[in-house]
């Protein structure tokens, strides 16, 4: 948290307030450049903040649609999520628009200890973890409309790494300079030889837009502690777009059929987490929200109830498998709009201060 006056609970709202009011701002971008690339563009991603891909592609906020979850992890098989996805598809499809699905993981360069600790840090098994997906999308929609992609995020210059069709061939952003449009085309196209010109035309301000961006991160030469794992949060549900905020959140979407385990496993890298002195133990909050859109209908409703049982969810969860968490919890329940991005609360619970305890 960077205002130590305000509760965690506090700093969250106004962060929600800010990023929706900058979401909102940027309705007019957004209409002029869906006009301009069509093709809807997901991002299967971890929970980590660092991974805010409008910011590394400098595109407006809502052109990337993300699903988040612990590690990253997700499965095509899982029921809910195989709906989710679907439905993007369907909808996409049946307005003439192709898919681009990115299915990431990520690493730092400089230290393995900056990277996904949802894999404990094992590069290799996020990244076969993604392929693995990659394929389950290829196997489901075949090779067309939706097109499934590899991507690694490099969070120390936030560099987008292209894995190209056979998986074998890598393409390092931040090894690339500047490129014209003609050479940009010619890489993708040899990256992805059976991605439509389409795709590849809508895929081009995303790469250009990253090679831009490494480029200011380098110039910024910004303390790469910065990075390192300081999240106070843990958030379950969705809508968390607007969560983006760096050593944060620990993200749990509600996709995985044993959400339990995933919560619990959230829980105990936060618990970790005030152990090892990296947070501040009065400024703990569980965050739980669902998403909505259409405020008039029944939808608004059962998103609402849906938050009101994850939360209770995951407390019953913390209470039975990580207790020691629960006297640090603040507890802030709502649901968010996604046409807005504005979180709704629905109940708010500030904790009482916990006392750190003393060192012999």
């Amino acid at each position: 948290m960077t205002d130590t006056n305000n509760t965690g609970i506090d700093y969250l709202l106004d962060l929600n307030a800010r990023h929706s009011q900058a979401f909102m701002d940027l309705s007019s971008e957004r209409r002029r450049y869906r006009g301009e690339h069509p093709t809807e563009i997901a991002a299967l991603k971890c929970m980590d903040g660092r991974l805010h891909l409008p910011v590394m592609t400098q595109t407006a906020l809502g052109i990337i649609q993300p699903f988040r979850n612990l590690g990253g992890k997700f499965d095509l098989g899982w029921p809910f999520f195989q709906t989710i996805i679907d439905q993007w598809v369907q909808y996409s499809i049946g307005r003439g628009r192709h898919c681009l699905v990115f299915v990431t993981y990520h690493y730092a360069r400089g230290d393995a200890h900056r990277g996904c600790r949802g894999f404990n840090y094992d590069t290799g098994a996020a990244r076969d973890a993604a392929i693995k997906l990659k394929n389950q999308f290829l196997n489901v929609y075949g090779k067309g409309a939706v097109v499934p992609i590899v991507c690694g995020i490099e969070t120390d210059l936030e560099a987008l790494i292209l894995h190209g069709e056979d998986d074998g061939t890598v393409v390092d952003l931040a090894k690339i300079k500047q490129s014209s449009q003609i050479e940009l085309e010619e890489l993708l196209s040899s990256l992805y030889p059976s991605m439509t010109e389409r795709i590849i035309r809508d895929m081009i301000p995303l790469v250009r837009g990253n090679i831009r961006h490494i480029a200011e991160v380098r110039a910024s030469n910004r303390p790469i502690a910065d990075a390192e794992h300081k999240e106070w949060v843990l958030g379950i549900g969705r809508g968390f777009d607007w969560l983006h905020a760096i050593n944060t959140a620990f993200i749990v979407g509600p996709f995985d059929p044993h959400l339990s385990v995933a919560i619990e496993t959230a829980a105990k890298l936060l618990k970790g987490n005030i152990d090892d002195g990296r947070v501040d133990p009065n400024g703990i909050v569980l965050l739980t929200s669902a998403a909505f859109r259409d405020e008039a209908g029944p939808e608004y409703h059962l998103a609402r109830e849906k938050a009101l049982f994850l939360s209770k969810f995951a407390q019953d969860i913390i209470k039975a498998k990580v207790p020691d968490l629960l006297p640090h919890l603040q507890v802030l329940t709502g649901f968010t709009d996604m046409d807005t991005r504005k979180f709704e609360v629905i109940e708010r619970l500030d904790a009482a201060p916990v006392k750190k305890k003393k060192i012999a």
